[in-house]
């Protein structure tokens, strides 16, 4: 699966939640949900951990809390990339792999 089909099963997905929910998926909320996340996977890595109360989960579901909440974290990124008309793939090469070594060396 490619990035951009990715990104369209989750647009699907976000969309199917602002009509269920009754919400308005502004620019700002793509943004600010994307932060709701990062604390829940935080609290999730913290609970793990043994840094936060573990609120009686067994360390079989705080993993799979764990799990769930970097899915979430990553399909928020990739909405606001692409409510942000940003190609991710684009930015990678630019910002990451420059750091690459090159092949191109004989």
């Amino acid at each position: 699966m490619t990035v951009k089909e990715l990104t369209a099963k989750i647009e699907q997905v976000s969309q199917d939640y602002e009509q269920t929910h009754n919400i308005t998926r502004t620019a700002d909320w793509y943004l600010l949900k994307l932060h709701e996340e990062l604390g829940e996977l935080t609290q999730a890595y913290l609970q793990l951990n043994g840094q936060a109360r573990d609120k009686g989960f067994t360390e079989e579901q705080l993993r799979t809390k764990l799990t769930e909440e970097i899915a979430d974290v990553f399909s928020h990124i990739l909405l606001f990339a692409h409510n942000n008309n940003v190609n991710l793939l684009e930015a990678l090469d630019k910002k990451w792999f420059k750091f690459l070594p090159t092949n191109n060396q004989e």
